[in-house]
């Protein structure tokens, strides 16, 4: 029997229940507890088709169709409610620094938020629309009334009305009237989850079982980065996109690879089944078809459970244009804009439509950092990826600044100010490519906060490099201004890669880096040859590692978003993949000889650019299983002794030999065997050591005592 449902007085300052996991942490870290998360109930109409049912009404506001016909609990009055002015409790930001520290306090859901918020008395529902004249809320609930739940105006554009009998899995939209018409049936930009782009608002499940095993985010000098697009992760050619389920399926491979962090593609609902996932519909909504917000939380609990962290990419700097739940949401626009949520003049425009927020508005800017602590504190995500910031502080994304945008300048300082505040040990990173070390100064140095960007002086200048047909066009002071590039002197301010999602997209015009140095033949010894040269360049120069999902394999073309990765090229390349798992093992410091990989200093000590050498010494604090020297030959030519200077005397011992044929039938095999130092200076260093370098090879040493 359904109960009586009325709307009730959000003055009531009652929280809802909710499951807190407490979990253990390791000696270094204070014992805290993490964020309860919602989930998002199983229905029929979750599974629906990505074209979605019609959600429009008709003149006569009678609708077209609707979720959950029958077996409902109907409302019967609509009593209009006061404001809650409650804070949000925040965690203790003061018991971690920025690196190493791993756990959140609980912080707790309150009515006051935005969206639908259920709770042990109802939903509360609030959204923004300051040019409404009247919003009402319509669901399963209450049989799709237009007229039963009124919200009430709490000033400041802001809406509100408390619903006894709505409950979690119910679906829902806001009936907005502006200028005296109603306007269609507005999605609730807040939503966690939808029927489909297309679809219905659906309130989320504020109840996740997360489990006990306890999950420290790694030190940040012990990041290894795999960025991952859950739509062609683990799929096969035809049909549907690959969702989180088949992600998580492929979990084991990459903990036997041996990286610590999964970045995944933006997860936020968007037109479609295929996309990039950088042209969101709803940036509150987990897309439908990789699963929704319930599998996605499984894939995170699945992954902190094998010790893997997870960062979620952001879209920020537009919005999806298709499909747009805030295009003229409340019913206001100027010269033809977008509304409220938007900028209604030139501001507008970037590179993929008219589609800009609109910064200056502080509503927006809550927006989006409501956005940024959803993903952190309610799916439990490790950290973002920004893509393109330079095109949330310039129009252009330039560095004219006739089209700068300090509004953007705020709202990043803004966001990432209050991630620090309430989460330090989470890391957020900049695609802003501009080679700007103000994104990475601190705000109170002025800067834009972040923890960490995407170089391009280090990507760029070493794909050209390594594509070169002919070894004397290669440059070694290229490598060298690449391996030493820094922001702020701080090594771990720069994530460094040969690959990204951009980096070999087909409709960028791009391939895979085997591919563009052997085009059509990407499996040749010299593909293979250069593409794990940069592959070493990647593990053992300062700053944070990444690679593209598929690259540990030699996955050739181009990637798009209907290509699945060819996973019979795991077996076809093994060799190749234990190359990048030793690689990996050595830049983790997993053997306890390599810590000056770790470490942020290097010394690019050793340049030959006749012949197309090059050497440099990596360390934390220096001597005996930290100091690194890293030996690069990058022309087609051997040498059964090579010199170079070393640091310390003793005997240096061989790490790793990009040449040995277990990599590869095809390698040279050329030995490179330990060497002890003789006190003869060179290359600026007090002793040297003669070792075999193959052709196209990198020899690492390290010393044990």
């Amino acid at each position: 029997m359904s109960r009586p449902c009325r709307a009730v007085a959000t003055g009531e300052r009652v929280w809802f229940a909710f499951h807190v996991a407490t979990r253990e942490t390791s000696s270094k870290l204070l014992a805290t507890a993490t964020v309860a998360l919602v989930n998002l109930l199983s229905h029929p109409g979750t599974a629906a088709s990505r074209s979605g049912r019609n959600p429009a009404l008709s003149a006569s506001g009678h609708r077209i169709s609707k979720l959950f016909a029958g077996n409902q609990r109907h409302c019967t009055s609509s009593e209009q409610v006061g404001e809650d002015t409650s804070a949000i409790p925040r965690p203790d930001a003061g018991i971690h620094g920025k690196e190493g520290s791993s756990m959140m306090k609980t912080t707790l859901q309150s009515r006051s938020q935005m969206g639908s918020t259920a709770h042990e008395k109802g939903v509360t529902f609030r959204v923004w629309a300051p040019n409404a004249d009247s919003v009402t809320v319509a669901g399963s609930f209450n049989d799709w009334s237009r007229s039963a739940h009124p919200l009430t105006n709490e000033g400041g554009g802001v809406w509100s009305v408390e619903v006894e009998c709505a409950k979690p899995g119910d679906t829902y939209r806001y009936v907005i009237v502006h200028a005296g018409v109603e306007l269609a049936w507005r999605c609730d930009p807040y939503a966690c989850a939808m029927a489909s782009s297309v679809g219905d608002s659906i309130i989320d499940d504020p109840d996740y079982d997360w489990g006990s095993v306890p999950f420290r985010m790694p030190d940040w000098d012990d990041l290894v980065i795999y960025e991952l697009h859950i739509g062609t992760y683990n799929d096969e050619p035809g049909g549907g996109p690959g969702d989180v389920a088949r992600v998580m399926q492929r979990l084991d491979h990459l903990v036997d690879l041996g990286v610590n962090t999964i970045q995944l593609l933006p997860p936020a609902e968007f037109p479609g089944g295929f996309s990039w996932g950088y042209n969101p519909s709803s940036i509150f909504a987990v897309e439908t078809d990789y699963g929704g917000p319930r599998a996605l939380r499984d894939l995170i609990r699945a992954a902190h459970d094998r010790g893997l962290a997870v960062l979620c990419d952001v879209v920020y700097n537009h919005f999806g244009w298709a499909d747009s739940i805030t295009r003229r949401f409340d019913g206001w626009y100027q010269h033809g804009k977008g509304g409220i949520y938007f900028y209604n003049d030139w501001r507008d425009r970037t590179r993929w439509g008219h589609t800009r927020p609109d910064y200056g508005r502080p509503e927006v800017r809550r927006y989006l950092q409501d956005n940024a602590l959803m993903w952190l504190e309610q799916f439990r995500f490790d950290g973002l990826r920004w893509d393109a910031t330079s095109y949330i502080r310039n129009v252009d994304g330039n560095a004219d600044p006739g089209t700068d945008l300090p509004d953007g300048w705020r709202a990043l300082r803004q966001i990432n100010s209050e991630i620090d505040t309430r989460q330090p040990w989470k890391i957020s990173i900049a695609e802003d490519l501009q080679n700007n070390e103000w994104l990475t100064k601190n705000t109170d140095s002025g800067g834009a906060g972040f923890d960490s960007q995407w170089d391009a002086g280090f990507v760029h200048p070493i794909r050209r490099l390594l594509t070169r047909v002919r070894d004397e066009d290669r440059d070694m002071q290229t490598v060298r201004a690449a391996v030493e590039h820094r922001y702020n002197d701080t090594a771990l301010q720069r994530v460094i890669y040969t690959e990204s999602h951009d980096e070999v997209a087909r409709l960028n015009g791009k391939s895979r880096l085997p591919e563009d140095i052997s085009p059509g033949n990407a499996s040749d010894y010299a593909a293979k040859k250069r593409s794990t040269l940069g592959a070493v360049l990647v593990f053992t120069s300062p700053g944070i590692p990444m690679i593209f999902q598929g690259q540990e394999f030699l996955e050739d073309g181009s990637w798009h978003d209907d290509h699945p990765l060819d996973w019979s090229k795991r077996d076809a390349h093994t060799g190749i993949l234990h190359l990048y798992r030793d690689l990996i093992a050595l830049r983790r410091n997993q053997h306890h000889t390599t810590r000056g990989l770790r470490g942020p200093g290097v010394h690019v000590h050793h340049i030959n650019n006749t012949n197309k050498a090059l050497a440099f010494h990596r360390f934390a604090e220096g001597g005996p299983r930290d100091s690194v020297i890293v030996v690069i030959n990058l022309a087609n030519r051997e040498y059964e002794r090579y010199r170079i200077g070393v640091p310390r005397e003793g005997r240096w011992r061989v790490r790793f030999n990009s040449d040995w044929q277990g990599y590869d039938p095809s390698f040279g095999n050329l030995p490179s065997t330990d060497a002890t130092s003789r006190p003869h200076g060179m290359d600026q260093m007090p002793y040297c050591i003669d070792i075999g370098l193959g052709a196209y090879t990198a020899v690492i040493l390290s010393q044990d005592e």
